[in-house]
């Protein structure tokens, strides 16, 4: 269905100058997608899916999370405001970060948001927070828990996993001293009723994964029995499941992610605890793809290299990861039809200006040509919410679709592509002269003559006759203080 809506797109010229790259999103596929992570925990345990924000914080996207009933976890202020934006009661929001400030901090307490703390500081920071609040009102209506880092290894991917014995998340479990500690500080605190752990996400796999969310419901488990009642009632089991990146099916699956957990730890689901997941990527990952314009072709050392509007400002991890990162490539014709041909190793590259911004290396692919589409597949996560900057190059517009019959298929637009007069802006074009305002006069209009290649003071009009040297002391001019 991804193939047929590029037809679409190009018959409706959403991929035409001056927009010669766009994202899509299939609508439908991420309900169905979200349809599937409900009924996969179905269990006596009460479950909030929250969707991780970083992996696509556009607020009509959060919506429709909303909208098909999932939370939002969110790690940061910016994606705080976009999660509430899109309508997410704070009851359905988790904050994660492990560089809250002060400011955050009470401003989650005051919405009743459920914060995750993430160290020991952190942690005498809120006990701060809650002190300085009037007697009555220092019982936190969102629940308030703690990060813990099970240490149980590294998958395929070490910058993505976060259960390493030094991970930079949660209070490490298996450091001397540490489930002591974690044991008084909840028997200090009565408002702390959640642990939390995340093992990592792509190229974690299931078994790793589960091992985590075990060691944190055992945690709980003993810490309940050492304080003597159930004081945890929330277990935040993160999120992470792998993406298949090889073909069209979501592969492992919730579904199967569900199985192993209940293999694990199969007192997870009696309903003693209320769960919390944070899934982002499998959630939309394989409901986007990136559509761009062929502009040239080329060949160098005997190998056709096609450049493409798509590289590293839409596609960072796979151009500067291509291992860890690889994506599918769909080839079309200027019309959006599968492009037919004996297969040819060729590069599909980028705009950007290094040498290794390409999407795909020495990939056996129908031999593209100037005009042509090039889709990148299973880019619904994190490749329209990380846009990388370089070369200025502009964020491209987004758009969500939903097929009305085998030939005709709705478009809306989610995110408009940035302008140049933005790029400009966010530059910080408003302050044009606030550097020039530093250097004092006469300095400013030496730089200009030298510029120009005029004269200086000289008044005779003598050009200078050694041009490259180093000017002595005298010849630098003093900076205003």
């Amino acid at each position: 269905m991804l193939d047929e809506a590029v037809r679409l797109a190009v018959r409706e010229g959403l991929l035409d100058a001056p927009a010669p790259v766009i994202g899509l999103l299939d609508v439908e596929g991420i309900r169905g997608t979200v349809a599937r992570l409900h009924a996969a925990f179905e269990s006596p345990a009460p479950v909030l899916h929250t969707f991780a924000a970083k992996a696509c914080g556009l607020v009509p996207v959060l919506q429709l999370l909303a909208e098909s009933g999932m939370g939002c976890e969110v790690a940061s202020p910016g994606e705080l405001a976009q999660a509430l934006a899109a309508g997410f009661t704070p009851d359905r929001l988790v904050f994660d970060s492990p560089a809250k400030t002060i400011d955050e901090l009470e401003l989650a307490v005051d919405l009743g948001i459920a914060i995750n703390l993430d160290n020991w500081q952190e942690l005498e920071r809120l006990d701060a927070v809650l002190a300085a609040r009037p007697a009555d009102d220092r019982t936190p209506r969102g629940p308030l828990g703690i990060r813990v880092n099970p240490q149980v290894g590294a998958g395929a991917i070490g910058a993505m996993s976060t259960a390493t014995d030094t991970s930079k998340f949660g209070i490490a479990l298996r450091d001397p001293g540490a489930e002591e500690a974690l044991v008084e500080a909840f028997r200090r605190r009565p408002w702390l009723t959640r642990l939390h752990a995340h093992v990592g996400s792509q190229g974690c796999p299931l078994p790793l994964i589960s091992a985590g969310v075990r060691a944190a419901y055992e945690l709980a488990e003993h810490i309940n029995t050492a304080v003597g009642h159930r004081q945890i009632d929330s277990l935040d089991i993160g999120g992470g499941l792998p993406v298949n990146f090889d073909g069209d099916e979501e592969s492992p699956g919730h579904a199967a992610y569900v199985a192993q957990l209940r293999e694990d730890v199969p007192g997870l689901f009696d309903g003693r605890y209320a769960l919390v997941t944070e899934f982002g990527r499998s959630v939309l990952a394989k409901h986007g793809m990136v559509l761009t314009r062929v502009e040239y072709t080329k060949s160098a050392g005997g190998r056709p290299i096609a450049i493409t509007h798509a590289g590293a400002q839409v596609a960072a991890r796979t151009v500067f990861m291509p291992r860890a990162w690889p994506l599918r490539i769909g080839v079309f014709d200027a019309d959006g039809v599968p492009k037919a041909g004996p297969a040819v190793v060729q590069d599909v590259a980028g705009p950007c200006c290094f040498a290794g911004d390409l999407t795909a290396e020495g990939r056996e692919l129908p031999l593209l040509e100037p005009g042509d589409v090039v889709a990148l597949y299973d880019t619904g996560a994190y490749y329209f919410s990380s846009h990388f900057a370089y070369n200025s190059l502009p964020r491209p517009a987004v758009y969500g679709f939903r097929f009305d019959g085998a030939d005709r298929a709705r478009f809306a637009l989610v995110r408009e592509a940035q302008t140049l007069a933005e790029i400009v802006a966010e530059s910080g074009a408003a302050y044009a002269d606030s550097l020039v305002g530093l250097v004092d006069a006469g300095a400013v209009e030496s730089m200009r003559a030298a510029a120009e290649g005029t004269p200086g003071d000289d008044p005779a009009g003598n050009a200078d006759d050694n041009p490259g040297r180093d000017p002595g002391p005298e010849e630098v001019p003093a900076c205003a203080s």
